[in-house]
């Protein structure tokens, strides 16, 4: 059951939206083995001078369509599916929207079953 943020600037329509979220949540099924109703985003718009980054970093450049992607998923996937995932998720982007794979950043947090609470104040996972 991953959990989606994804930060962008201002300038980007809603299609664009919809679209980056879409990406990231078919990359998800595709790679991760998440159903097609497990789908949790939320989508932060910020305005683009608070959009702070070094363009170039690892020798990746970066523009205004720069979007950061958190990824909070339960821990157990291999290294080459993650980086399967990166890459889908950034290709997917990139085919859909003005969005550059450059302008893809993404960052995954892998927590244990006992981090989650879908709500009623249960830990669902570990019951």
């Amino acid at each position: 059951m991953p959990f989606v943020k994804i930060n962008l600037a201002q300038n980007l329509t809603e299609k664009v939206k919809s679209d980056i979220s879409l990406s990231v949540h078919e990359s998800l099924m595709a790679h991760f083995n998440v159903p097609a109703d497990d789908y949790f985003h939320v989508i932060h718009e910020v305005r683009l001078t608070d959009l702070v980054y070094r363009s170039g970093h690892f020798n990746v450049p970066h523009s205004n369509n720069l979007v950061f992607i958190e990824i909070t998923a339960r821990h157990g996937r291999t290294v080459e599916m993650k980086k399967a995932l990166y890459h889908s998720i950034a290709e997917k982007i990139a085919a859909r929207t003005p969005v550059t794979m450059d302008d893809v950043f993404i960052v995954l947090t892998e927590v244990t079953a006992e981090n989650w609470s879908f709500g009623q104040g249960l830990a669902q996972m570990v019951l």
